[in-house]
């Protein structure tokens, strides 16, 4: 077999405006399964500054699994953003220290937890991300897309905020896939049924 070298920063010969992105993260709060790709216009080291408010205090993860499609200029926002909501105001009077350094003493900015692309994603140029959201295995998020709450798997969503548009295959199609999680079989099996699973026949999978 020759299979795709999933070490490769850039698995495409001569093309660097895509990349096997585990192999350019550093930042170690963001995780990326093998095979995820990350596609740029003008660079593909964009992918971490578009990772946004993503401070190390606040300690939130981006999560990303395996084979998923992640297209240019997709912006990812991390909890470092949020602010305040049911108090009063929502200024940060603290950060600016001097009297105000108090302000929140006592008080805890909002967290939403870790950020989460399950595998087998697609997320379509320029969609944004927000803190905390759960995106489930097999998703496709339209361009231009803002989603603001989790996804089910193998939904089509967008807009802003984004919404379901449809299923991509019935519900009992999508249990099917959910227990086969064919990401996870070795990829020796996986290389042997690519062209089953470029089809919609299930049963060709062996």
């Amino acid at each position: 077999m020759n299979i795709p070298n999933k070490d490769l920063k850039f698995p495409l010969e001569n093309y660097n405006g895509l990349c096997f992105l585990k192999n350019i993260i550093t930042n170690p709060n963001i995780e990326v399964g093998d095979y995820t790709y990350y596609a740029d216009f003008d660079d593909v080291a964009n992918f971490e500054k578009n990772v946004l408010y993503h401070f190390d205090f606040v300690g939130d993860k981006l999560k990303i699994g395996k084979f998923c499609m992640i297209a240019s200029n997709v912006k990812f926002i991390m909890n470092g953003a949020n602010h305040l909501s049911e108090s009063i105001t929502s200024y940060p009077f603290a950060i600016f220290g001097e009297d105000w350094k108090s302000a929140m003493d006592g008080k805890k900015y909002p967290i939403k937890g870790d950020t989460i692309i399950e595998n087998d994603v697609w997320i379509g140029y320029g969609a944004t991300i927000m803190p905390g959201v759960r995106i489930g295995n097999g998703s496709i998020i339209a361009s231009n897309s803002t989603v603001i709450k989790d996804v089910e798997p193998y939904s089509i969503v967008g807009g802003n905020p984004a919404k379901e548009i449809k299923k991509r295959f019935s519900e009992e199609k999508i249990s099917q896939l959910l227990n086969i999680c064919w990401w996870d079989w070795d990829i020796e099996k996986i290389t042997r049924n690519v062209k089953n699973l470029t089809n919609g026949n299930l049963d060709k999978l062996s």
